[in-house]
Parts: C-alpha cells; sequence; structure tokens
C-alpha cells in the first residue's frame, strides 16, 4: 500500500503539470482555430507538421528513456555512467539529424508539400532534436524521483509557448493595423502560420539552459561496451516506439496524400485534428501515469508483491480513464467551445479517440511484462501488428469515409495489440487481473454513454441528465471499492461520508 501511495503521489506532481500544461496549452487549440479559419487550412497546416514531429521525436530518442530506467536500476551498472553514456549518444544523433536536414532541407520540405515554406521544416528540425535531447535530462530528474523541477520547467515551458503565441496571434496584430511602421520591426503578417513553429525553437531552446545542473555539473563517461548493450534492449522498444506513434500520427501525416486531391484536404485534417484535442484529456492521465509508472515498475521488479501490485494499478487505471470518458462526454456541449464552430462537425470522432486512448493506455500498463524479462522484441511484433491494422483501415477507408476512418483506424490498431499482449502475456508473465471488476465498470460506463447520447432537445436539461449519469458512476466506484469508508477515516471530510 505504501507503495501505491508513492506511486499517487507521484502520479499527481507529474499529473498536475502535464494536465495543468496540456489545459493552458488548450487555449492554443481555441486561439488557433479562431484565427485560422477551417476554410483557410492553417490548423491543417499545424497538424500535419506536428505529427511528423511526434514521430521524429521517438525515432531520435530510439528507446533510450526506458533503456535509461532499465540500466540505470541494475545493480551492476553504475546510474552515472549510464546518464552519461545516453546523454552523449542521443545528443550525437540528435545533432547528425539536424545537420542532415538542414543539408537537404528543399527535397524534404517538397516532399512534404511545403517547398514554399522550407523554413517550417528546418525550424520544427531543430526544435524535435532539441526536444529529443531533453528527454534524457528530464528521465534523469524521474530516475531521482525530482517531480517538482521536471513540472516546473514543462510548465515553463507551456507559459512562455502561451505568453508569445497570444503575443504574435492576437496582440501584435491588433496594433500592427494602427502602427504598422512601428510594430512591423518585430512582426510580419505575411509570416502567418510560421509564428507557431519560431515561438515553439524559442521555448524549447531557453528550457535548455535550465538543465545546467544536470549537463555541466556530472562528471562525462562514455562506455562503448555499455551502449551496445542498451542499444541490443532499445531497439525493438525503438520499433515498438514508431509503431506506437504511427497509430497516433499516420492518419495526420498521411491524410494529404491517401485523402486524394480535393480541394478541401488541409480542411478536413483541420477540423479532425482540432476535434482530437478535445479526446485528449485521455492522453493527459495516460501520460501522467506513464511518468511515475515507468520508474517505478523498475524499482519495485524485485519485491515479492510486485504482481498483486501491478494488478490493482491496472484496475485503478482503467477506473478513472473510465470515468474521463463519462466527464468529457457529459459535457461535451462545454468542451466544443475549446474549438472554433466552423470545427464542430468533427465532434463525432471524439468518443472513439478517446476509446482508443484507454486502450492504447492499458496497453503500455501490459507492455511492462516483457521489458521486465528483457523481450522488448514482443512488444515491437505487438505494436507493428497494431500498426499495420491502423495503416490499412486509413488506406481503404479514408477515400470514401474520409477522417472517421481515420478514428476507426487508431481504434481498431490499439484494440489489436492491447488484446496481444494481454494473451502473450499471461503465458510468459503471469499477472492475475481483475478482469470480472474490469469487465464490470467497462459494461456500466457503456451502458451510461449509451444513455448519455438519447435525444433531448434542451440544452441545460441535456447536462443536468448526463451530469446526474455521471454521478451514479462516481457513486458506484465509490461503494465498489469501499472509497467511501477510507474517505470517512480523513480529517476534515471525513464526516460527509460516514
Amino acid at each position: 500500500m505504501a507503495n501505491l501511495k508513492s506511486l499517487a503521489k507521484d502520479t499527481a506532481i507529474y499529473g498536475m503539470s502535464s494536465i495543468i500544461g496540456r489545459f493552458l496549452n488548450y487555449l492554443l487549440v481555441p486561439l488557433y482555430t479562431a484565427k485560422m479559419s477551417a476554410a483557410s487550412g492553417g490548423y491543417g497546416v499545424i497538424t500535419n507538421v506536428y505529427a511528423y514531429v511526434a514521430l521524429l521525436l521517438v525515432i531520435l530518442t530510439y528507446g533510450m528513456e526506458t533503456t535509461f530506467f532499465r540500466f540505470a536500476n541494475k545493480s551492476e551498472e553504475n546510474p552515472d555512467t549510464v546518464y552519461s553514456t545516453t546523454l552523449i549518444s542521443v545528443g550525437t544523433t540528435s545533432l547528425l539529424f539536424v545537420l542532415m536536414v538542414l543539408a537537404f532541407l528543399p527535397g524534404i520540405s517538397g516532399w512534404m508539400g511545403y517547398s514554399a515554406h522550407p523554413e517550417y521544416v528546418g525550424v520544427m528540425a531543430t526544435v524535435v532534436a532539441l526536444d529529443a535531447f531533453q528527454c534524457i535530462p528530464f528521465a534523469y530528474l524521474r530516475y531521482q524521483r525530482r517531480p517538482i523541477k521536471f513540472a516546473a520547467l514543462k510548465l515553463l515551458f507551456i507559459f512562455m509557448n502561451i505568453g508569445l503565441n497570444l503575443l504574435y496571434f492576437v496582440a501584435l496584430p491588433a496594433l500592427y493595423k494602427s502602427n504598422p511602421d512601428i510594430v512591423g520591426k518585430i512582426y510580419n503578417p505575411a509570416v502567418g502560420v510560421g509564428y507557431a513553429f519560431f515561438i515553439n525553437l524559442v521555448c524549447t531552446g531557453l528550457v535548455s539552459f535550465f538543465f545546467w545542473k544536470e549537463l555541466v555539473g556530472i562528471k562525462y563517461k562514455f562506455d562503448w561496451s555499455l551502449l551496445k548493450r542498451m542499444l541490443t534492449y532499445a531497439w525493438p522498444i525503438l520499433v515498438l516506439g514508431i509503431a506506437g506513434i504511427l497509430n497516433q500520427t499516420f492518419d495526420k501525416m498521411m491524410f494529404p496524400k491517401i485523402y486524394g486531391d480535393h480541394a478541401d484536404t488541409q480542411t478536413q485534417l483541420g477540423i479532425y485534428g482540432a476535434a482530437v484535442k478535445i479526446a485528449m484529456i485521455m492522453a493527459l492521465i495516460t501520460q501522467a501515469f506513464r511518468y511515475a509508472y515507468e520508474p517505478f515498475v523498475f524499482g519495485k521488479s524485485k519485491d515479492k508483491d510486485s504482481r498483486e501490485t501491478y494488478a490493482k494499478a491496472m484496475n485503478y487505471f482503467i477506473i478513472f480513464t473510465l470515468l474521463a470518458f463519462l466527464t468529457v462526454m457529459a459535457w461535451i456541449d462545454v468542451f466544443k467551445y475549446i474549438i472554433a464552430p466552423d470545427y464542430w462537425s468533427g465532434l463525432k470522432v471524439v468518443p472513439i479517440v478517446m476509446a482508443a486512448e484507454i486502450m492504447m493506455g492499458i496497453y503500455f500498463n501490459l507492455s511492462f511484462w516483457y521489458k521486465l524479462i528483457d523481450k522488448t522484441i514482443w512488444g515491437a511484433w505487438f505494436s507493428g501488428i497494431g500498426c499495420a491494422v491502423l495503416i490499412l483501415v486509413n488506406v481503404l477507408l479514408v477515400p470514401k469515409y474520409g477522417y472517421m476512418a481515420c478514428a476507426w483506424g487508431g481504434f481498431a490498431g490499439y484494440g489489436t495489440a492491447m488484446v496481444l499482449s494481454y494473451f502473450v502475456g499471461q503465458k510468459y508473465y503471469p499477472i492475475n487481473y481483475p478482469l470480472r471488476d474490469i469487465a464490470i465498470y467497462t459494461v456500466v460506463a457503456a451502458v451510461l454513454f449509451a444513455a448519455m447520447m438519447l435525444p433531448i432537445e434542451n440544452t441545460w436539461l441535456t447536462l443536468a441528465f448526463r451530469t446526474f449519469l455521471l454521478l451514479l458512476f462516481v457513486g458506484f466506484i465509490f461503494r465498489k471499492e469501499g472509497l467511501g469508508k477510507m474517505l470517512a477515516k480523513a480529517p476534515v471530510i471525513g464526516r460527509y461520508f460516514r
């Protein structure tokens, strides 16, 4: 129980930075969708470019985050040597990547469809290289159990990013109209969507300076023998990561190429990308859980009760993700105002994408069995098969059904990987997951979701009815998990649960 409390504490801190940060970052979604109409395709460009960035980040870290945790926790390894070797390796490959992109920038930009704006590609290549390098100091903070600095730096980036976006997309355009000669020295309206990318570069670069202690205050030692062993462990994780991120980004990267020569391709991609942002609350929960869970699992792997703890953690993860799903769907008529009204036609993908994210989170939790027995090749197989399913659905159905096929492709891909990991994992590293309880929670949540979708003409009555159903689920959780008895013993609030 003490271990679960520690996990909950770290998850809360990581989650607070992640959820608050993403929530604040969501301010950019209404900003971008308000300043870039769906018809302009501007938000479609942002959606497309950042999809490439997500894939490249996985490639440039090549599984070394997880590998760092695994080797730093091995008794026969020196954690400082593991850290410095990882840092040098990732830093070198990131630098080489930037140099290669800049050397072949015209050709790469043309293939991506941005021959008129090669600066988009060059800037974001630099950003992703810096992000990849920063992943290792961030992992080091997690290894040292320093969630406060981790959270502070994540939030610092978000605040700087939002501040500069408000400056360049709201304040300066307004001032430019009345004072073009003065404001024109720092703002050019012709840059347009490009400012989103330039701002990201500035903020990412500034955050790097705050890793001074983690980069300068260590004794560097590069161990080639260690790196070879780490890369042997990491390459299946890289394959797994590529397959996993393709599950999230393939549709957004390839949509312009497989949707056809429709005039509204970027418009449709922008609508889909904006609607997916609403569903990303599930990704926040999964990410916060991952930040705390990864070092927790490797640190606890030698304990006798580790498998029982993993089973309980899975149960709680599913409970709270289902709660988050119902919360978003209960208040979708409020959350939709995150994006501009001309993007609302994409809201129908939200429940599908959220369900897919739940399965992705379950798959992540299941995936630790092959990491703990050093058989990461299994993860590569599972993610690869899931990715193949997603690609097949997209290629076959996007030309006819548009972005709806993208949403269902992710659902099918994550579902496939999740099922495969569970059944194979039970053979090699059996864990007694509470399947009956998980099934009950899932069925109850599905029934309540179906009830929430019943048509009611009045918006306020709809919100009231859905909120009532949401509270029923909360009450069901309290009753089934015995949380009421636990809270009854708590100071101050305890009297309300007795």
